[in-house]
């Protein structure tokens, strides 16, 4: 009963093989590695490939995927994952060859995310990655495509294949699951427009998975995310009002972390999620000092940024996790001449939490100014009141001064950004 038991809880052996990518070297493979281990799998071996052949059967060099084949199955691999997209008929081509499990990055980083789901949403968007990503390999999962419903030969016709039975039912639910996922998308606008009723900004938690979101967000905010050393640890994007003084707070939104290449289908079933990113007032970039490929992570979180049409939304860097490095005089020097003007952070010690507060106050608050606002302009005050923060208030007998924090920046001809702002400029001390 015991080696039952053992047998049950033996880990998966996999054999990883890497791309050649001479800019990034064995970064891409260590990448992979974590991803797979995330899903409770072991690495028995690994093959980096100098250069890949397009051959029809099996994407590189025949001789090469013997080469690979073989030594999975010395290292007694249960399964060969590559660190790309491969198509159906190639994965069908690999199985057959090395006579186990062949996945892509894509299906693993799909299986993580379907382990990981924990809400209705999440668990609707991994389902309709899942669909979309299997579709194109039903076939895959039949011996023979000769299986018939209904029929007989020579008289109604030979009627459905399974396979096309199971297209059109596949079809049928991503359909289905899309219409959820419709009238989720339009309960998260109604949350929106909600909060955007208090007036508050709204500031979104970006990075690479596993830089230290979640950690970062409970610590300045005092939310109980859930925060593991572990790849996609949370997938909802979770809200938490942050003050930046008494009368004024900012909603930030820890949202799901980024990875290089990830696949269109995730991107798509997760639209409504990374539209919490696209849609911020501001972008604090969260990236872990501590991991070595933080420059390559860095980069890969701006591609995301610029496929989802959030580049061009105010951001700041925070080198999270930072306590881990302080002391290496080296990495410190390496991380200042990549993140010019980052702020220095850690979750665990609340170092760099005064920074975050200020650079969010300049941003979203406003700068600091003083008006003269004339008396029977009144009602200019008010609309500073409502749409910025007055820090101090002085009603004289001709005019009322105010020291206030509009949202807003003036462009080089003088042009203000913002309504508000605008409307005030003429009456700046």
């Amino acid at each position: 009963m015991v080696e039952v038991q053992q047998e049950s809880e033996k880990k998966t052996r996999c054999f990883l093989v890497g791309a050649p990518d001479k800019k990034s070297g064995n970064s891409g493979l260590k990448e992979l590695e974590g991803l797979t281990k995330a899903l409770g799998m072991e690495t028995a071996g690994t093959a980096v490939l100098t250069r890949i052949e397009p051959t029809v059967a099996y994407g590189i060099g025949t001789g090469k995927a013997h080469e690979i084949a073989g030594a999975a199955k010395d290292l007694c691999a249960g399964c060969i994952v590559f660190d790309w997209e491969i198509t159906p008929s190639k994965q069908r081509n690999w199985e057959k060859l090395a006579g186990m499990p062949v996945l892509d990055r894509s299906e693993i980083i799909i299986r993580i995310f379907d382990s990981r789901a924990q809400t209705k949403e999440a668990s609707l968007q991994v389902e309709l990655a899942k669909l979309q990503y299997s579709l194109p390999r039903l076939s895959h999962s039949y011996g023979t495509m000769a299986r018939q419903r209904g029929g007989a030969f020579g008289n109604k016709g030979s009627g459905e294949t399974q396979l096309e039975l199971d297209r059109r039912q596949a079809e049928d639910k991503i359909a289905r699951i899309k219409k959820e996922l419709e009238q989720v998308a339009v309960n998260r606008q109604i949350q929106r427009k909600q909060r955007k009723r208090t007036a508050a900004s709204s500031c979104a938690l970006v990075g690479y998975t596993n830089a230290g979101k979640s950690s970062l967000l409970n610590a300045l905010t005092g939310a109980d995310v859930l925060a593991e050393d572990k790849l996609f640890a949370t997938l909802d994007p979770t809200t938490r009002k942050f003050a930046l003084s008494e009368a004024s707070s900012v909603l930030m939104t820890d949202t799901v972390g980024f990875i290089s290449n990830l696949p269109h289908t995730l991107i798509d079933a997760f639209k409504s999620t990374l539209e919490e990113t696209a849609l911020a007032d501001f972008l604090l970039t969260v990236v872990d000092a501590s991991d070595p490929d933080c420059e390559m992570q860095y980069q890969q979180v701006q591609n995301v940024l610029k496929e989802i049409h959030a580049d061009s939304i105010p951001q700041a860097v925070v080198l999270t996790k930072f306590d881990k490095v302080k002391d290496s005089i080296l990495t410190v020097s390496r991380l200042n001449g990549s993140f010019p003007g980052a702020i220095h952070a850690s979750a665990r010690t609340a170092e760099g939490f005064e920074a975050i507060h200020s650079v969010l106050t300049e941003h979203l608050l406003g700068c600091r100014r003083n008006f003269r606002i004339p008396a029977d302009k009144s009602s200019l005050v008010e609309l500073a009141r409502k749409n910025g923060t007055i820090e101090k208030e002085e009603w004289l007998e001709d005019a009322i001064e105010i020291t206030a924090r509009i949202p807003g920046t003036f462009s080089a001809d003088g042009t203000a950004t913002t309504r508000t702002l605008s409307l005030l400029k003429d009456f700046i001390k």
